[in-house]
């Protein structure tokens, strides 16, 4: 956890990073990795010769690739264009075969082509599928893990959290922990404009690991959820004023949530114990969103910022290891 401060409508306001970065292999999606893989080793599914697949847009097939490497099982990633190439390279790094779709689906994502390959491939080879989008593994690693860590580490006082969205396991569980055990906090999804994670209209979108091209099937039961959509220009804004300001590298999809929570500061002026889920870091984006020459081949003007935040400052670190960060 670190604390940053932005400086909105003149004043400074104080706002507490999860960097997740920090994890093992670089993301929050260790600990859904981690659930998945459990919950199939619970269920007796798991044997010494699986072969596991998932539909991944890049993080949690590094996840999956690691402890897949350590317990000795093939991992089989279906990606698309959108995956970076560095988080190819790592995954292929770690042994993981990787299979592309290159063609876009009706909502302007691939994450529907990338299911329709997972199925395909699953039962030609008999493979062993994770299903992030619909396996109750998924939220519960947050519910287990980030959750009680936001709350110990913010010492029981959080008005307010923003949780980037694309499966919404990551939203899902941590969204029942603070409701069982501190209902006033209010917990926010970060959503990107293009995305049907929450419904509405589909549309193209270049942020990667966060939004998605159907329903989340676990924030049917949080109908009340309150959520925020961003857009890639102001998600890649943030980010890279970030970098310029404090020297510090965060994904898109932390961009996006660091837009959201400085619009809603710019709206709620009493919220004051603030956190910011940040999924990743920067590494992974040198390609792209630290890129002039991507953001300009993409139609983005690499000298924006998001006009809400008129200045950052101050960088207090408390890193750790997983679990601490």
């Amino acid at each position: 956890m670190c604390r940053i401060e932005f400086l909105i409508g003149g004043t400074w306001r104080c706002v507490h990073l999860k960097l997740e970065g920090y994890n093992p292999t670089g993301s929050s999606k260790d600990r859904t990795a981690e659930g998945l893989v459990a919950d199939l080793k619970k269920r007796g599914l798991l044997t010494r010769s699986s072969i596991l697949i998932e539909s991944t847009s890049g993080n949690l097939g590094v996840s999956l690739s690691y402890f897949c490497r350590e317990l000795g099982h093939q991992f089989l990633a279906v990606i698309d264009p959108k995956t970076t190439p560095e988080i190819r390279d790592r995954m292929l790094k770690l042994g993981a075969r990787l299979e592309v779709v290159h063609d876009a689906d009706q909502n302007g994502g691939y994450l529907l082509s990338r299911l329709k390959r997972v199925r395909e491939l699953s039962a030609e080879l008999n493979c062993l599928w994770t299903d992030q989008y619909a396996n109750a593994a998924n939220p519960y690693a947050h519910y287990r893990t980030t959750a009680p860590e936001i709350f110990a580490q913010m010492n029981g006082c959080v008005d307010a959290i923003f949780v980037a969205v694309s499966t919404g396991g990551t939203l899902a569980g941590i969204k029942r922990y603070f409701s069982e055990v501190s209902p006033r906090t209010v917990v926010i999804g970060v959503d990107a404009v293009g995305s049907v994670a929450f419904g509405g209209e589909p549309g193209e979108r270049k942020l990667t690991g966060i939004g998605s091209s159907q329903r989340s099937a676990f924030l049917d039961l949080y109908h009340d959820c309150d959520y925020r959509r961003v857009t890639d220009r102001d998600a890649f804004g943030v980010c890279r004023k970030l970098e310029r300001e404090i020297r510090l590298h965060i994904g898109g999809s932390s961009g996006a949530v660091l837009c959201a929570c400085a619009q809603f500061l710019a709206e709620k002026s009493p919220i004051k114990d603030i956190v910011c889920l940040c999924a990743d870091g920067g590494a992974n984006y040198m390609s792209t969103i630290f890129s002039d020459d991507w953001l300009k081949s993409n139609g983005f003007d690499p000298e924006y910022y998001s006009p809400v935040i008129e200045g950052m400052r101050g960088l207090e670190p408390i890193l750790g290891d997983f679990g601490r960060n």
